[in-house]
C-alpha cells in the first residue's frame, strides 16, 4: 500500500482534478465495473463507498500524480483517502 504525504509544493505539485481517471474494483449495479470520470468525480465516488469497497478500490489517473515526490500511476486505500482530503470545494 502506498502512503501519501503532502508537504513541499515541489514534491507534490498541483493536482489536475479535471484529468480522466478510472475507479476499479467497485460495485456498479450488481457487477464490479470501472467508473471513468474526472479525477475529482472518481474520488467523490470513492468517498461514497463502504469501507470494504474503499479498501478494495483501485484509482488509475490519466497520468501519474506526484505525491511526496513519488509519481503514482495507481492509488489504493490511504493514498486515495489522502487525495480525497485535497479535493477542491
Amino acid at each position: 500500500m502506498t502512503e501519501a504525504t503532502w508537504g513541499d509544493g515541489a514534491l507534490s505539485p498541483d493536482i489536475d482534478w479535471t484529468m480522466s481517471a478510472a475507479l476499479e474494483n467497485v460495485p456498479r449495479g450488481g457487477e464490479e465495473l470501472a467508473e471513468v470520470a474526472s479525477l475529482a468525480g472518481v474520488v467523490r465516488a470513492w468517498l461514497d463507498l463502504d469501507p470494504a469497497h474503499q479498501a478494495a478500490a483501485t484509482l488509475t489517473p490519466e497520468r501519474p500524480i506526484t505525491i511526496g515526490g513519488a509519481a503514482l500511476e495507481t492509488l489504493h486505500g490511504d493514498a486515495i483517502a489522502a487525495l480525497a482530503e485535497r479535493l477542491p470545494g
